[in-house]
């Protein structure tokens, strides 16, 4: 805001804006772009011998109200015992569970589904749940790496990784199958490098699944 009101006092003092109208809508709009801050100044278009002139200064006490009230926030509680340290981590969990909400929703896509089983319900949260471990676990990976990239960002640039299988056709009509990993980009390359993790080569295909999971 200051930035602007210091424009705005050159272009009056220069002559180059000198209908008072003019200056007040200047002022007007001024005031409405940085209306969080806009009674924190006084501004005033005076005439003199010389013509308009446009003053402002800063309201020295409530600039001081105004630094003193950000960034405080108060919290009350009934727990005794506890530091204000882990009072405060207790609650920003709350936090936290929200945005884990979000992350299931946005960045894990994971869609509404509505069951009627209750297997289906249970295997339903936890593959949500898994997700969003998962998801938890790379941030604080990337964290500890002292990488500015977020999860989001991190899992977008690593999307392009695929598994294929190749198939090949033997002399006795079977078929032996060959699951790959396509190659990864010098970028995506680079990030797995930073985080510490090696594609494997090949990926096992000798898995079995439970008797519960087989259940449709």
């Amino acid at each position: 805001m200051e930035a602007a009101l210091k424009k705005l006092q050159k272009r009056v003092a220069e002559k180059r804006l000198k209908d008072r109208h003019k200056i007040e809508r200047q002022i007007g709009r001024i005031q409405a772009r940085h209306s969080q801050v806009a009674d924190l100044y006084e501004m005033e278009v005076k005439q003199s011998a010389e013509g308009l002139r446009f003053e402002w200064e800063i309201l020295k006490d409530r600039h001081t109200w105004q630094q003193m009230r950000e960034g405080a926030y108060l919290l009350r509680t009934n727990l005794s015992g506890e530091s204000a340290e882990d009072l405060w981590k207790k609650y920003i969990q709350l936090t936290e569970a929200e945005a884990a909400f979000r992350a299931l929703k946005s960045e894990l896509s994971i869609r509404p589904i509505f069951h009627q089983l209750e297997r289906r319900v249970k295997a339903h949260v936890l593959v949500a749940f898994l997700g969003y471990a998962l998801w938890v676990t790379l941030k604080h990976l990337l964290a500890r790496k002292n990488l500015k990239t977020s999860p989001a960002k991190a899992l977008s640039m690593l999307s392009g990784l695929r598994s294929a299988d190749i198939v090949l056709p033997t002399t006795d009509r079977r078929e032996i199958r060959l699951r790959r990993i396509t190659t990864p980009t010098q970028q995506q390359e680079t990030l797995l490098a930073q985080l510490g993790l090696q594609l494997p080569d090949r990926l096992d295909l000798n898995h079995e699944c439970s008797a519960d999971s087989a259940v449709g």
